[in-house]
């Protein structure tokens, strides 16, 4: 019988669920939550050996099927397009069906395809910077956190500028109901309204470029082939949202906590100015330190067991992966910020089959962006205050204001 919610304290403390992390730690490797009604997994050896066997802990349902469980039929019945929507694509889905789509789209994702963005980037980079110059303060992430990755999303995908606002405005609505382990059944509706929208948007843009072909994602996706095999209509959509959704919010949460850690760390800071190669290890560190993901769900396709515990089959699992990067047993010194760390194996990512698609256009966009803001404004603090923090799936910085 557990008499600690470890859950509700996570909730409870946005700004700082680290301790409780800890604690659920020593509290042992399995924990059953009352809160969110399945099993939590906090050591990072757990968490890697359930993402490494996805023939055992499936990937399906991972977004909705806290949903399908606790909402009645009649609720269930409202919400057909969601539903459907988070039964398709890359990150729903496990081998062999995945391996398919991963082969399909791995090439467009490789870290030497994604280089040609750097340009555009920088650039990017600059306007945001230059429109944020001689006001003296800044709010990073309203300024460049969040409109770089979305802004680069669309870029990527072939978006037009003037409709890049929109992808703003339903990145957020599509993500509402993923904050909380319970989202009300309102949120959920709000979601579903964003997700038809973008879909809808995104089907006009793949005819087109099935027409008329262009040098972006959207065409290479909507044009591919290999071996006779194609993406359906419904996995391109659902790979495209996913993009903008999940390499949109995570990029932003990088970015600026990035920003917000080596100017708390200013011994960091200029052990990075003084050695330029220390970048992409910082980030890495980042990753590790304050991870965007905090957690991720499976779902148990039989009756097996972790660390002695039973889990039935149909039992969701979820993995603390925030906490699994801050275990001493793979980190020594986890809660030090050092960004010559090595080796530093985090799970940040995710690990094994599902290991994050956009990972490499995060690598590429956040090092671009910390080296033009600290080459603007290299005296640039953060401005007194209490900072807040988005809790929930994914976790980052509402705010960063900072005196340039």
């Amino acid at each position: 019988m557990n008499d600690r919610d470890f859950a509700a304290e996570i909730l409870a403390h946005p700004n700082n669920p680290y301790p409780v992390y800890d604690a659920l730690r020593e509290h042992g490797r399995v924990y059953f939550s009352p809160t969110w009604k399945c099993w939590v997994l906090s050591h990072y050896r757990d968490i890697a050996a359930v993402l490494l066997n996805p023939s055992v802990f499936s990937s399906r349902g991972r977004v909705t099927n806290v949903i399908e469980r606790e909402f009645p039929e009649d609720f269930l019945s409202q919400i057909k397009p969601l539903l459907h929507h988070y039964s398709r694509g890359v990150i729903n889905l496990d081998p062999p069906a995945h391996t398919r789509m991963r082969r399909l789209l791995q090439k467009t994702f490789l870290p030497r395809t994604l280089e040609r963005l750097a340009d555009a980037i920088r650039v990017t980079v600059r306007e945001l910077l230059d429109a944020a110059e001689g006001r003296g303060r800044v709010d990073l992430v309203a300024d460049l956190a969040y409109p770089l990755p979305v802004t680069v999303i669309a870029e990527l995908l072939g978006v037009p500028r003037e409709d890049r606002e929109k992808f703003k405005r339903w990145s957020a609505i599509v993500m509402e109901f993923q904050a909380v382990p319970f989202p009300t059944g309102d949120a959920i509706l709000r979601s579903q309204v964003g997700i038809v929208e973008l879909r809808s948007y995104l089907a006009e843009v793949a005819r087109q470029r099935r027409l008329e072909p262009r040098d972006d994602v959207i065409s290479e996706l909507a044009t591919i082939e290999i071996e006779g095999d194609r993406l359906a209509e419904d996995e391109l959509l659902s790979t495209c949202v996913t993009l903008l959704v999940a390499g949109h919010e995570t990029t932003t949460n990088l970015i600026a906590s990035a920003a917000w850690l080596l100017l708390r760390h200013p011994e960091q800071l200029a052990a990075l100015r003084t050695d330029p190669a220390l970048m992409q290890p910082a980030i890495e560190e980042v990753l590790r330190f304050e991870s965007p993901l905090h957690r991720v769900g499976r779902t148990a396709l039989c009756d097996t067991e972790i660390a002695g515990t039973k889990i039935r089959k149909g039992d969701t699992v979820f993995l603390l992966l925030a906490a699994g990067n801050r275990d001493p047993a793979q980190f020594p010194e986890p809660d030090r910020f050092n960004i010559a760390r090595t080796p530093n194996k985090h799970i940040a990512f995710g690990y094994g089959v599902h290991f994050c698609l956009g990972a490499a256009l995060a690598r590429l966009e956040a090092p671009l962006a910390l080296q033009a803001l600290f080459e603007r404004w290299p005296e640039a603090r953060i401005l007194d205050g209490s900072l807040d923090w988005h809790s929930g799936v994914m976790r980052g910085l509402k705010r960063l204001p900072l005196a340039t």
